[in-house]
């Protein structure tokens, strides 16, 4: 009767518990908004799936051996002269060896169709909006530039459209994320990232830093909106109506100080080279800034172009 009582109050506390515990769960990962985002999840769940023809029996086995062979059972057959079953052997080499071959396949695949430097087609043929994403200490900088604007802390794209993200960093390393949308991509000063994203639906997705990066990490979020297309014409309107301007000597080095809690800001007037500027500041030998970081002819840098993700390995 004790037992029992234990057992049903071990019961009660576990129910009481696992909501409080599952509460802090996000389920962005299983209901994405994305392209991208989709194929992961599939990926994830067959991946999952696939390893649970392994679990599941040895759990179920690992019960039910401990229940038949338990002390109290005097029916169990005893056996001390068994020592091995090829039937046996056969099962549990054979099933893990081809789940392993089948996520070698699989991976093999996905890895090459994820790749997050794959432009995406969009299903009407409209060219992929491109965006500069900068990480500092600790916000994020995204600048436009076919739109020539800039905001801080918030990004906005056209839903349905391919994003073209060049991914940066203007200090420590930190990684760029929007969860509902896919891939993750690491942020590394000198380092010209790419991560090709596109949103199946309108909505507002939080975004944010992966990476620890010091004492105002946490607080390295944005919020991502997939607007319409006229929304977002709306949108680089109001940016374009902020009256504040924004060059790598005027403006972003002030910004780049470490500042947290950063609320959104928008800049109408950005210099056309701000990000290879940014990128440029941090290769060896090279300044940035004013006449060194401005392009020379045929709108190459003076000092040679920045080095790629692609190029560095």
């Amino acid at each position: 009767m004790k037992q029992k009582s234990y057992s049903g109050a071990l019961s009660a506390i576990l129910s009481a518990v696992l909501p409080l515990l599952l509460s802090g769960c996000s389920s962005a990962l299983m209901d994405p908004k994305g392209q991208v985002g989709e194929e992961q999840r599939v990926l994830i769940i067959t991946a999952f799936v696939l390893m649970l023809i392994v679990v599941i029996p040895v759990i179920v086995m690992t019960i039910l051996f401990a229940y038949r062979y338990r002390e109290g059972n005097k029916d169990a057959a005893y056996t001390p002269d068994w020592a091995h079953s090829t039937a046996i052997e056969v099962v549990v080499w054979f099933i893990p060896c081809v789940i392993i071959v089948v996520l070698a396949v699989l991976t093999w695949i996905t890895s090459h169709s994820l790749n997050p430097m794959k432009p995406i087609a969009a299903a009407d043929g409209q060219e992929p909006i491109e965006i500069q994403a900068v990480s500092l200490d600790w916000k994020w900088l995204f600048i436009y530039p076919a739109q020539r604007v800039a905001t801080v802390n918030e990004v906005a794209f056209p839903a349905d459209r391919p994003i073209h993200f060049r991914i940066s960093s203007g200090s420590v390393m930190n990684s760029f994320w929007i969860p509902e949308l896919g891939s993750q991509i690491y942020a590394m000063a000198g380092m010209d990232s790419s991560l090709h994203l596109i949103a199946d639906e309108q909505g507002t997705f939080p975004g944010r830093s992966t990476n620890y990066s010091g004492a105002g990490f946490s607080e390295m979020t944005f919020d991502a909106h997939a607007l319409s297309d006229k929304a977002f014409r709306d949108w680089v309107k109001k940016v374009g109506e902020s009256g504040q301007s924004l060059s790598f000597n005027k403006g972003y080095q002030a910004l780049a100080e470490p500042s947290t809690d950063v609320p959104v800001q928008y800049y109408s007037d950005v210099s056309p080279d701000l990000y290879k500027n940014i990128l440029n500041s941090f290769r060896k030998g090279m300044e940035a800034g004013g006449e060194h970081g401005e392009s020379g002819e045929n709108g190459k840098a003076k000092h040679g172009e920045p080095m790629n993700a692609e190029a560095a390995e």
